[in-house]
């Protein structure tokens, strides 16, 4: 079984941010908040009921490990060549998976680029991906950038 890429945890980390924090006790905990897309999530881009109890950074931690785990089945699915791919390669569409579903990877051009190895195509597609709520994004715009910097 392929594990999940380093680099994927360390983006998902690095732009999910473990965020809304609030003391229990003597431990950071983070509380749901609505993310700029307009979904309830609560640590590490973890998609949450808006009445999720807060959680400290280390369950935050589990429930991000687990949610790339699904990214990278999905990812594996529907991109079968990451698999012979090196890891940053996987890692940038895993980032992907994990930030906008699996859905969204399954029925895009993104897709068929990386299934043929077009890998300049692929960098162009990623960058189509930075809009929310009718806008751009600065933060998604830099998380598409790091992906594409992951694909050479």
């Amino acid at each position: 079984m392929i594990e999940v890429p380093k680099p994927a945890i360390e983006l998902a980390k690095r732009f999910e941010g473990f965020e809304r924090k609030a003391k229990r006790g003597v431990e950071i905990t983070a509380v749901p908040y609505i993310c700029p897309a307009g979904f309830w999530t609560i640590g590490y881009g973890h998609l949450c009921d808006p009445k999720h109890p807060p959680i400290t950074e280390a369950e935050a931690q589990v429930y991000l490990a687990r949610d790339l785990k699904t990214a990278l089945a999905a990812t594996l699915r529907y991109c079968p060549v990451l698999a012979t791919e090196p890891d940053v390669r996987l890692a940038a569409i895993v980032d992907f998976t994990f930030n906008l579903g699996a859905g969204r990877l399954q029925t895009s051009t993104l897709r068929r680029r990386v299934n043929q190895r077009d890998w300049l195509g692929t960098a162009q597609e990623l960058r189509r991906w930075v809009y929310g709520g009718g806008r751009i994004l600065p933060g998604l715009a830099a998380r598409r950038e790091c992906e594409v910097s992951l694909l050479s």
